[in-house]
């Protein structure tokens, strides 16, 4: 019954991927060269923070962005939220001029986030003169909740980012600032507090190292993707996109983020990222909540095979960068043939008991231990190793065992995969391209939908 070489070549085929591109990331991110800082102040700088319905962190958060970098505009783009976004920001920039509120309405509001910094967009292109030097003009997508190192313009402005004048975007690493936070559910027991620390724990521990470490291998292939936070394009970039694409950012796919960074290489432009630096955000700590922003990424990753034959054929993607991307690309696909296959298999087993007894049907699967030892030990120990890894960076006050421990806890965690894949998946083949916003953890729980991209 377990005769078909597909069964059992697929699954190592995709370990195979797994390591190599694994022992890339880790050792690309170990060895990192050192940054050296530019000069900020050869650069005009703009946020970009896209709210909707955030009071709860919208006033902390633009406060912070003018203390931290005085010289930079920042624009509140307000896409018709019902709380008093709006009004706030409409206060602070009252009594700062380089705070500014964009403020869209229904029905040409809430029709996703790259919409609404399509605006700010606009917005921007009316504000400067004509005669601003726009290679010289940087802007930066922030979280609504989002908290930017004082030092990272000084790093994105050296000679790894804008200081090389073929950069056209840079991003940086993203940090969950909640990740020591003993009790993330104030309001709930010992029991769903240890979850939801454990749950923000691997949040940050899988973007600090682990997404870094890819960012850092694909800064190597000349692939690197942009993020929806911490995100740094020069304005002169998006310009040669929106000449081609009718705006910078599309409505094609629900990773308005990493798309952008697709049509940014298409065009010419190379992006970095910078490791050393970092914006930070709240790491959700409920599991329904994530699961949904997870099934949205899928979803996203996955609208954006179609970008592949433009990939295949561009003179800007090396063969590096297009195997690398591919394999980004086909995640969620591996994921779902996964899946098919464990289902194959029970079918199979089931039957080979019905035929054979259970005796037979068990007896040959254990006869087979020592291969299924030293594969799952060769699938659980990359993720181990990005312990310490995490340990020495992120949280130097733990021991060694704990950072040991969390690595195995994210090779657990790494299976939300497969199911954020296949509702991803189910989505797309139902035609559902819409979606709630992700919930802050400040806000007040209410019944109903929150505001619905469409």
């Amino acid at each position: 019954m377990f005769d078909s070489p597909l069964l059992f070549v697929f699954p190592f085929f995709l370990l195979l991927c797994f390591l190599l591109y694994w022992a890339g990331a880790r050792t690309s991110y170990l060895r990192r060269p050192e940054v050296e800082d530019g000069n900020a102040a050869a650069f005009d700088w703009h946020f970009f923070v896209p709210c909707r319905d955030e009071e709860a962190v919208i006033g902390t958060t633009v406060d912070r962005l003018r203390a931290d970098h005085p010289s930079a505009h920042v624009w509140v783009i307000d896409d018709d939220s019902d709380d008093r976004t709006g009004a706030i920001v409409a206060e602070l920039g009252e009594t700062d001029r380089r705070v500014h509120l964009v403020r869209r309405h229904r029905p040409n509001a809430r029709l996703g986030k790259g919409a609404a910094l399509n605006a700010a967009y606009d917005e921007l292109n009316e504000y400067l003169s004509e005669d601003v030097d726009r290679e010289r003009v940087v802007v930066c997508v922030i979280d609504a909740d989002g908290q930017l190192d004082p030092r990272a313009l000084d790093r994105v402005s050296g000679p790894l980012g804008f200081g090389d004048p073929e950069t056209g975007g840079v991003q940086v690493s993203v940090h969950m600032r909640n990740a020591d936070d003993p009790r993330p559910l104030p309001d709930r027991g010992r029991l769903r507090n240890a979850f939801a620390r454990l749950l923000v724990r691997m949040q940050d521990m899988e973007f600090s190292v682990s997404n870094a470490g890819m960012q850092l291998l694909r800064g190597r292939t000349g692939s690197v993707g942009l993020g929806g936070n911490g995100q740094f394009t020069r304005l002169a970039s998006l310009d040669r996109i929106a000449a081609a694409e009718r705006r910078p950012w599309q409505r094609g796919a629900l990773l308005e983020d990493y798309e952008l960074g697709l049509h940014m290489i298409l065009n010419g432009d190379r992006i970095t990222h910078i490791a050393d630096t970092w914006v930070s955000q709240e790491g959700l700590p409920h599991g329904r909540r994530f699961l949904t922003q997870r099934t949205r990424w899928a979803q996203g990753n996955l609208q954006c095979v179609r970008y592949a034959p433009r990939i295949v054929s561009s003179r800007h993607y090396s063969g590096k960068g297009v195997l690398e991307t591919l394999y980004t690309f086909l995640q969620p696909v591996a994921h779902l043939v996964t899946l098919a296959l464990c289902a194959v298999m029970f079918v199979l087993l089931g039957l080979t008991v019905a035929d054979e007894g259970a005796g037979e049907a068990f007896g040959g699967m254990l006869s087979l231990w020592p291969l299924v030892v030293g594969l799952a030990v060769v699938s659980v120990l990359p993720f181990v190793l990005w312990g310490p890894v995490y340990r020495r960076d992120r949280a130097p006050g733990r021991s060694l065992l704990v950072s040991l421990l969390w690595g195995l806890a994210l090779w657990l965690y790494a299976y939300h995969l497969f199911p954020a894949s296949a509702r991803g998946f189910v989505r797309m083949l139902r035609g559902r391209n819409g979606w709630a916003k992700t919930r802050r953890n400040a806000e007040v729980v209410t019944s109903g939908p929150i505001a619905v991209e469409s």
